[in-house]
């Protein structure tokens, strides 16, 4: 498989690691050095496209993607604002569409334990929950996409709370997030039930950034063939056929 890097920092590196041991070529390199300067010609050369950039670049790339014709996966968070658009871009022009907050298997499983835990918790109003997560210096959105997305799973399970907001809050429908930006953290996410008796926590801790680069070469080659709008759900099989498909 051909594939473009529309994003090449550390996990745009990462990633083209696992798409060469996986037997994959990489016929276009996207940084801020050519992001202005590369052709449609060069990216319709790929099979695939893996976005990684910024959160202010990552919609024109989608777009660009889609007039090219090119399936794209997409892990770059913090402009989901515009994702309604890119949907209905993605429909309206046959186009082929991946995005997750994020890319490790490991995260995904976590996501699926993350809402059973909450729907078991759903009869137990004396237990509060809490969310931490922990991420290096250098990322640029805060909640992470991860944990928007750990905060909508325990909403739509919990019914005593309806809404998430970074910091403390003293609503008690809302789900308070603490985020921390230390050193070269890959990523860690904790979500605590606290009472006055005890408390259940449960944890995803990356080790390195391997987890999400193998998981986003897999997106790009699990996609070859289809069309719509896709995420690591119907990849892992946590739901069946996707609708938009």
């Amino acid at each position: 498989m051909k594939i473009a890097l529309i994003g090449y920092g550390k996990m745009g590196k990462e990633i083209e690691k696992v798409a060469l041991l996986r037997g994959h070529q990489i016929v276009l390199k996207v940084d801020e050095h050519n992001a202005s300067s590369y052709t449609d010609e060069e990216l319709t050369q790929a099979d695939a496209a893996i976005e990684f950039s910024t959160p202010h670049t990552a919609y024109n790339n989608i777009l660009r993607c889609f007039k090219c014709k090119v399936p794209v996966v997409v892990g770059t968070t913090g402009w989901l604002d515009k994702i309604e658009e890119v949907k209905s871009e993605c429909l309206r022009t046959g186009n082929t569409f991946f995005y997750a907050s994020n890319y490790s298997i490991g995260v995904n499983l976590f996501f699926q334990l993350n809402k059973h835990l909450a729907s078991l918790m759903n009869s137990y109003p004396i237990y509060t929950p809490v969310m931490e997560e922990i991420h290096h210096i250098h990322k640029k959105d805060s909640p992470s996409g991860t944990g928007i997305t750990l905060a909508e799973g325990v909403i739509a399970e919990l019914d005593r709370k309806t809404s998430w907001a970074e910091g403390d809050s003293k609503d008690p429908s809302v789900l308070s997030i603490h985020s921390k930006r230390e050193g070269e953290v890959p990523g860690t996410h904790i979500i605590r039930y606290a009472s006055p008796i005890d408390e259940i926590s449960i944890s995803h801790i990356a080790h390195n950034r391997q987890g999400f680069a193998f998981g986003a070469v897999i997106a790009a080659e699990w996609i070859q063939g289809k069309k719509g709008i896709w995420s690591m759900d119907d990849m892992l099989g946590f739901r069946n056929a996707n609708q938009s498909s």
